[in-house]
């Protein structure tokens, strides 16, 4: 009875890979040297979010076995997101605190992104990345990114379930 409490769920072994799928294409020095990204723990927040966003989107796209992936993806993400903020030093008492606030940002990137990404409306898609990710208000500070995430969302459309899961064909960054 106990080996079970300690056993991996089929959920969480597809969760862990797919969000390191996610965290290696975010970190491309390429995001950081030809769409000046900078490099900082908020910046890198900001791209986590995006390609989990751009991964989960597509995982829903196949039904139930693909919103299951989904939800072990975004549960993992979290989990991510705990574990670093204590390898932080953020104490136990204060954690939930920050978790709250990481988890409200998280859900509004993942909100106003999702409707210009399933749509294609890169003006509305540049507006909200410009912001987030370069904290600037003019939006063509996030076009080349918003370039970048919707010919990676086209791409990982025209990839079949399994590939996905374990070689996401990421669209090319370009400045």
């Amino acid at each position: 009875m106990l080996q079970n409490i300690f056993r991996t769920r089929p959920s969480q072994r597809l969760g862990e890979p797919l969000y390191e799928l996610a965290v290696r294409q975010a970190r491309d020095p390429a995001f950081y040297t030809a769409l000046g990204v900078a490099d900082r723990i908020d910046a890198r927040f900001e791209l986590y979010t995006l390609h989990v966003l751009l991964l989960v989107m597509r995982l829903k796209d196949e039904g139930e076995r693909g919103a299951e992936a989904a939800q072990a993806l975004f549960d993992t993400y979290v989990s991510a997101l705990d574990h670093a903020l204590r390898e932080l030093g953020v104490g136990d008492i204060s954690v939930g605190k920050k978790m709250r606030k990481l988890g409200e940002a998280m859900y509004g990137r993942m909100t106003a992104y999702e409707p210009p990404l399933r749509d294609g409306d890169a003006a509305v898609l540049a507006t909200g990345l410009a912001r987030n990710v370069f904290e600037r208000d003019e939006p063509s500070a996030g076009e080349a990114l918003a370039a970048y995430a919707l010919a990676s969302r086209g791409r990982l459309a025209a990839q079949d379930f399994a590939a996905v899961t374990t070689g996401p064909d990421w669209a090319e960054i370009k400045p």
